[in-house]
């Protein structure tokens, strides 16, 4: 019983993403198939919406349990990667403030949503694996969120203003959503983690229940992607367009946290600072926030981002077993 416990979850772990986008997708399109459930569309909605974020608080909240703060030591490379990420996501959004009738402007937004989403919390242990600093990445990891929890509410209500909301307002009502689910979950867990020791012990062995509150979280979120597909009245088009920048904004960032990384003689851990994205908020971000089909944009990178890291991992090992012989 117990090596088919071992063995099922290995399953779920090895093939997660593929699970999740299968029957996230599979719950829309079922229950657009059935019109007895079209009446219950609102207020499905309004659940999905309201379980992401706590679903997203709780996997990062539990990933940060892990995380002590003694190690977290800021390093060049890093002001580098937060300038780029930076520089690029506003060079973008006042792009499309300028000239708002752009072509490619589901492109540019989707670049925008692949550059400016945080590090993936799961970052530091594919970076281990890989051979690389956990401790620089994570690191990195809460210095992004206090970026993302700043730059998203305040150039976002530019190129997406809500109706009826000055700029302030919308700033404001951003901040409100973005801040508490990024930088709350770190300092909940660092107070655990001082305040009371014997809570922490507990938590700490349940902190792979992360990996499957992200399950559950993608699974919603590609639900919500899917349905911003189906009701997108755009075409094709428009997702090959939004397939294309993210795939190229993921080689950018892989490649470009490698180049800079090198530099500094860490690149393993600054390419996958810059290029494992956490793409569950991405998706978030984008159908809250921006244009839904947007939110398309971090399901395709989650593929990218996970396709070269499989290859990278089976590289490494090949590279293990070479050097055995």
């Amino acid at each position: 019983m117990g090596e088919y416990r071992y063995t099922l979850r290995k399953f779920l772990k090895d093939w997660a993403l593929i699970i999740g986008m299968i029957v996230g997708a599979s719950l829309y399109l079922g229950y657009r198939a059935v019109p007895a459930l079209h009446p219950a569309g609102p207020v499905l909605e309004r659940i999905a919406k309201t379980v992401q974020p706590l679903l997203l608080f709780t996997m990062l909240f539990l990933s940060f349990v892990k995380i002590e703060p003694h190690q977290m030591r800021p390093h060049r490379w890093m002001g580098w990667l937060l300038l780029f990420q930076a520089l690029l996501f506003v060079g973008l959004a006042l792009l499309l403030v300028f000239f708002p009738d752009l072509p490619l402007r589901y492109g540019i937004e989707s670049a925008m949503l692949c550059i400016i989403c945080p590090t993936a919390t799961a970052c530091a242990v594919v970076t281990g694996k890989l051979g690389g600093n956990m401790a620089g990445v994570v690191t990195y990891t809460v210095l992004i969120n206090l970026l993302v929890a700043v730059l998203v509410p305040l150039m976002v209500p530019l190129i997406h203003p809500m109706e009826g909301l000055s700029f302030g307002e919308a700033f404001t009502k951003i901040l409100a959503k973005v801040f508490p689910l990024l930088i709350l979950p770190a300092l909940l867990a660092w107070l655990v983690r001082y305040l009371l020791p014997g809570l922490h012990a507990w938590l700490l062995k349940y902190t792979d229940l992360s990996f499957y509150i992200w399950s559950v979280s993608l699974t919603l979120a590609i639900l919500m992607s899917t349905r911003a597909i189906v009701q997108n009245g755009a075409g094709p088009g428009v997702l090959w367009e939004i397939g294309i920048a993210s795939l190229f904004t993921c080689i950018l960032q892989f490649w470009l946290g490698r180049f800079i990384g090198r530099r500094y003689g860490c690149p393993i851990s600054a390419g996958q600072a810059l290029g494992q994205k956490n793409t569950v908020f991405g998706i978030w971000m984008g159908y809250t926030f921006m244009t839904p089909v947007i939110s398309v944009a971090g399901g395709f990178y989650s593929i990218w981002h996970n396709v070269y890291n499989t290859w990278q991992m089976y590289r490494k090992r090949k590279a293990d077993e070479a050097r055995q012989r």
